[in-house]
């Protein structure tokens, strides 16, 4: 799911110019019968024309959103990573981020106080460290959506071929099984 995030977003910013989510987050991401990640609602998206998005304005949902924008300062694609680096953190999880806090208290704390969700001790160190880079507080150090993509790579686990070939082979056993009993039929 990381992944197909992360394959959308770097088509978003690869684009000429550049398309900007401005308001990614969980609830943004559909999935379809297929288990593939779509990204969507682009109401808040924007164009890049120049270094810096040419709208301002400060929209998006705070639990999700880049400190520069909480802080209505300009900002580039990079602010899309960042938000990135929650969802990474809500799949690892399996957390809701900024619980307990409510929109302005998540504004003070990321924005103005530096702070960043609690990555949990027992987080595979691989992934720690992507979300970690895509927090960064200077955009300019955050990786591109196709750094990230590389990083997740390697860590997909083929769970769901292994699944397949494990059920698929007791079936033919199954199968040989109840054949073997009643060669008639």
């Amino acid at each position: 799911m990381a992944l197909d995030t992360a394959r959308g977003m770097n088509y978003l910013h690869n684009c000429s110019p550049v398309i900007v989510h401005r308001d990614l987050k969980s609830p943004n991401l559909l999935v379809d019968k297929n288990w593939v990640v779509k990204v969507c609602d682009f109401g808040l998206s924007r164009m890049k024309h120049s270094t810096f998005l040419s709208s301002r304005s400060t929209a998006g949902t705070a639990e999700w959103m880049a400190p520069e924008m909480l802080r209505n300062e300009p900002s580039n694609e990079k602010c899309d990573v960042f938000s990135f680096g929650v969802i990474l953190w809500e799949l690892s999880t399996m957390q809701q981020p900024w619980g307990g806090m409510n929109p302005m208290q998540v504004v003070g704390a990321v924005g103005f106080q530096h702070r960043r969700l609690e990555i949990p001790d027992d987080m595979d160190p691989a992934i720690a460290d992507i979300i970690t880079k895509c927090w960064q507080t200077d955009p300019r150090l955050r990786p591109s959506f196709a750094e990230i993509m590389a990083a997740l790579k390697p860590l997909q686990k083929p769970i769901i071929s292994s699944q397949v070939q494990r059920s698929s082979g007791a079936h033919e056993k199954a199968q040989a099984s109840r054949i073997a009993q009643n060669p008639a039929g």
